[in-house]
């Protein structure tokens, strides 16, 4: 394996934040409303009504393109196809698994959740629809969708708000920060807590849905976002330079990574990178983030490569080489795959109908992104008849005794007495 550019940036974590975090959300558990609003105007600027009217909503519409709105239709009816399908697979179950004994599992929504939607340096409406959408193929009886103010406009960004409102969001509230996740997790005297908080967001956000957890439920906690692309010389530089600005300017902390089979491709996709750069209208941001954190490995054997892919375990995986499904099985640490060439992590950020809201940090080696099933409890049953009973109380009863739970015993043996 020979590294031909490595991170530069060693990443230190902010202690102060989890104190002032804990801070914020006490402030907000025990001062409601009062401790909301003081942290709206304080941390967001904002003052104004925090609860999103149906007039705002049209406001919105008004003013955005009648393009945009197509489009943001376009893509939630895809996430919504796709959410709809995976719901199918997951199914009830119920079978006599031996006389008398039935047991079986029941799929239940949970019944309401909030969805963080950022809005911080751009505006995020595809998140919302990444967020919302599958609640909402679930069956969540309220979806509470929040997002800070536009800089701009001094209320949610327009497309993020058509977007909640596609989405189908039934409370929609103009919220930022760990405030935010402290509102939806304890609730004020504005706004009802919710079951469980999905959606990214900034490290305060992070470590709120950190620090809420237990309260409520959370999907999982992303840091920035990453991508890594396996590439041979049968792809095309300029798409995989693309594809790594395209992750780079998200955020200067973003990630992009390439493990190429070529040294010749390496050398390619930076000269065309640079050239990209130069064209770019977020070249400040993109430029940082790949100085900072862009990685370049020339792999010697395909094995070296997914050996790595699997080790660095990141939130996007492309494989751009000749017959990619030959090595998909021995992939198995990735938020997303994205299989050939044109398979770029842009169509699943935005229109392709997978979820974007993915493990980052390499949290993809224990769980995958959001998806209906996020919003789904499985939760077991058991019906059992007398007969039924008389064949489990034995060995029921000599376990209880075994751990020295003797009322369980009881209760086992005494259904054999009646």
């Amino acid at each position: 394996m020979k590294i031909i550019k490595n991170a530069s940036k060693s990443y230190i974590e902010e202690m102060d934040i989890r104190q002032r975090v804990f801070s914020i959300l006490e402030d907000i558990r025990k001062k409601g409303d009062e401790a909301l609003v003081k942290y709206c105007k304080n941390l967001d600027g904002f003052t104004g009504n925090i609860r999103i009217t149906a007039n705002d909503i049209k406001k919105a519409y008004d003013s955005l393109d009648e393009q945009v709105v197509k489009d943001i239709k376009f893509a939630a009816d895809r996430i919504k196809k796709f959410a709809e399908i995976q719901k199918k697979s997951i199914v009830e179950v119920k079978e006599e698994v031996s006389p008398g004994v039935t047991l079986g599992h029941r799929i239940i929504p949970v019944h309401s959740c909030g969805a963080y939607i950022p809005g911080g340096r751009y505006p995020l409406p595809s998140s919302a629809l990444m967020s919302i959408i599958p609640a909402k193929v679930a069956n969540v009886s309220r979806i509470v969708a929040c997002s800070p103010p536009d800089k701009e406009t001094g209320s949610i960004n327009a497309a993020t708000l058509v977007a909640m409102d596609i989405a189908g969001a039934d409370e929609i509230y103009c919220m930022g920060g760990a405030h935010a996740i402290g509102a939806l997790a304890f609730g004020t005297e504005t706004i009802r807590p919710v079951d469980m908080i999905v959606g990214p967001g900034n490290v305060w956000v992070t470590e709120a849905k950190r620090q809420v957890f237990g309260t409520v439920g959370i999907d999982f906690l992303a840091g920035p976002s990453e991508v890594l692309i396996i590439a041979d010389d049968t792809a095309d530089p300029d798409f995989v330079a693309a594809d790594l600005l395209a992750q780079s300017e998200h955020d200067p902390n973003a990630r992009g990574i390439l493990i190429s089979l070529s040294e010749d491709l390496a050398s390619k996709v930076l000269v065309s990178l640079e050239k990209l750069l130069s064209d770019l209208g977020t070249a400040d941001i993109a430029k940082k983030s790949w100085e900072d954190n862009g990685q370049v490995f020339v792999a010697d054997t395909m094995e070296e490569a997914l050996e790595l892919a699997n080790e660095i375990a990141p939130e996007h995986l492309e494989i751009c080489i000749k017959n990619p499904e030959e090595v998909i099985n021995s992939l198995h640490n990735y938020g997303s795959l994205f299989i050939g060439n044109y398979a770029a992590e842009v169509f699943g950020d935005y229109v392709s109908g997978t979820n974007h809201i993915l493990p980052t940090m390499k949290a993809a080696r224990y769980t995958g992104g959001v998806w209906v099933g996020t919003f789904l409890k499985v939760v077991s049953f058991q019906k059992i008849t007398k007969e039924g009973a008389r064949e489990l109380i034995p060995a029921a009863s000599n376990l209880a005794e075994t751990e020295g739970l003797y009322a369980h015993e009881l209760a086992a043996d005494i259904r054999l007495e009646d």
